[in-house]
């Protein structure tokens, strides 16, 4: 007897849209318990919806229609006798009822006993349009229910009494274990996790407090809050994404690291998750690592001409210590790995310790820093040097050990690259000074350090001319310019009405020639070593930040946000 093939599997095979092997994958793991293929395929984001609808709208003739395209006044009820919790069940918007003629906006087009049934109960003849599940929810929330928040749908799925919990200390773990392994909380944390990655966010923000739960978005570098569930699915949240990141869903008074692999809207996505034990519960946040959005070329960094040559210069030396400074986020490890990438040839043995690996290269060897086994930057640092590499990559250094390990290296033939957290880069020499290495070893060692900031860039959909606001010029050093015309974003949706979309590096490369050796061995103070490199052509944070200001790239307010003064 022939097995029954499923139409979506048929059409989207033929179609070429999804390979044999996912669709075993999907029958193996038993992801598909029997309803829509199409849904659940979707949900486990082996594909996007847009992908099923167009496909589907080609192979059965049917138009697809937009949320923007659904009736805006009044539903086309007269003479219906349809519930709303049955329209919002078999997902289907009655569009418009022509003579014997009712038209049904559907996601699942092969309902085909439920289409019948409507034909049966109504007298009329149906015909049917696509359009996707959640536009389809979203207006019959508009007509239906109050709200019409995809969040408040997803949580209007999930019956309170099932997830009001106890004292945590008093949660029964399998209750909660349970409660996270539910269609609704599974669900409920593919819809944050998916509306993050839409967002551009590079962080989620899980923060449970006495009487609710904070959900909080970094998008271009700023939190921004949203529509956050209950605090009664807090737990059932926080497990689920334990589950997820493969943690001790036990434990609930230590801190934990875990890390998730996904793949959502078609992209790999690399999720690295951490909770903390707080006094309303655990605080959980999960920083999203896109890989194909990972820029691995210097040239589309932002870097000046001048600076760019410069530091393509010193990351071709045989020799030598290259450091890169900035806080958190400031996008250090982005530009390492693009320099990675721009030696990263057959002839060269690249190794990288890390804590943690946030991006995988190709033909790059990679450790992660496992410090609960004695795996330390320095203890890992050792053994790599016992490896012959011609490129280390240290992706901090935190301590003197580290720090002495790493300038060996690069004066006995290695090329070191590194992160330090200083304020500017002259103040790196005296960081290196702070931790105990020998003025001499950090002169002969040194080829130069770039310290960056990341500044949101004004969105361009809404970009427009405004005068210089004189006390900020003035702040910023610019006397004489304040005639000049800059530019900021009005607030449109492409960028959620912040004004920017997107972020650009601003740069300060000093260069370690011979004059600036002089004064590292002479035990010169940062600001001494600045003034020098200044007038040998560095251009600081400040004046890279007001030419992208003069380019319309950003604004003189988000130039003062990520830098001191020049003069301080």
């Amino acid at each position: 007897m022939l097995k029954k093939v499923d139409p979506v599997e048929r059409i989207l095979l033929r179609h070429k849209k999804i390979t044999p092997k996912a669709m075993e994958e999907i029958k193996a793991s038993h992801l598909h318990k029997g309803a829509y293929l199409g849904k659940t395929l979707i949900d486990h984001g082996y594909l996007h919806v847009q992908t099923l609808l167009d496909t589907l709208s080609e192979e059965l003739r049917l138009p697809c229609l937009k949320l923007a395209d659904f009736p805006k006044d009044q539903l086309p009820v007269e003479g219906l006798n349809i519930s709303g919790i049955f329209l919002k069940e078999k997902v289907i918007f009655p569009l418009k009822q022509e003579n014997q003629t009712l038209t049904l906006a559907v996601f699942d087009p092969f309902d085909l006993a439920t289409l019948e049934n409507l034909k049966t109960t109504q007298g009329k003849n149906i015909d049917i349009v696509l359009s996707s599940e959640q536009d389809i929810l979203e207006a019959l929330e508009t007509f239906y229910g109050a709200g019409g928040s995809a969040m408040g749908r997803m949580v209007g799925n999930i019956q309170q009494d099932d997830y009001q919990v106890a004292d945590a200390d008093m949660e029964d773990m399998e209750h909660i274990r349970d409660m996270a392994s539910e269609a609704p909380v599974i669900k409920l944390v593919n819809h944050i996790i998916s509306q993050a990655i839409e967002m551009r966010a590079s962080d989620i923000h899980f923060e449970p407090f006495a009487d609710d739960l904070h959900l909080r978005y970094r998008i271009d570098g700023m939190l921004h809050e949203f529509e956050a569930p209950p605090k009664r699915l807090n737990s059932a949240i926080v497990t689920r994404i334990k589950i997820m990141a493969k943690l001790d869903i036990s434990e609930r008074r230590l801190p934990q690291d875990g890390r998730i692999k996904l793949k959502i809207l078609g992209k790999d996505i690399d999720i690295r998750v951490s909770t903390l034990p707080t006094l309303f519960g655990e605080s959980v946040v999960m920083r999203i690592l896109d890989r194909g959005n990972l820029s691995v070329n210097l040239e589309h960094l932002g870097f000046p001409v001048k600076p760019l040559s410069q530091l393509e210069a010193l990351i071709h030396k045989p020799y030598g210590m290259l450091l890169v400074t900035g806080p958190t986020g400031s996008g250090k490890t982005t530009t390492l790995y693009a320099a990675l990438a721009k030696i990263n040839t057959t002839d060269k043995k690249i190794i990288t310790i890390e804590d943690p690996v946030e991006y995988q290269m190709r033909g790059v060897n990679q450790i992660h820093v496992k410090s609960q086994i004695g795996l330390t930057f320095a203890s890992g640092l050792r053994s790599i040097v016992r490896q012959d590499p011609d490129v280390i990559m240290v992706g901090e250094i935190r301590d003197s050990e580290t720090a002495d390990i790493a300038i060996q290296s690069a004066l006995t033939g290695h090329l070191v690259f590194s992160t330090v957290h200083t304020n500017d880069a002259a103040g790196a020499i005296t960081r290196l000074l702070d931790m105990g290495i020998e003025n001499f070893l950090i002169s002969s060692a040194l080829l130069g350090v770039l310290a960056q900031r990341l500044v949101r860039v004004i969105c361009a959909d809404c970009k427009e001319p405004t005068q210089l606001n004189p006390q900020l010029g003035e702040e910023l050093g610019l006397l004489g310019h304040h005639d000049i015309t800059v530019y900021q974003g009005a607030g449109c949706k492409s960028c959620s009405q912040t004004g920017f979309r997107g972020r650009a590096g601003i740069f300060e490369l000093l260069v370690v020639d011979d004059d600036i050796r002089q004064l590292i061995l002479s035990k010169t103070s940062a600001h001494i070593i600045r003034d020098a490199a200044r007038e040998k052509g560095m251009r600081t944070l400040r004046e890279d930040g007001w030419e992208k200001v003069v380019a319309g790239t950003t604004t003189v307010e988000e130039i003062l946000r990520v830098t001191l003064s020049d003069r301080g």
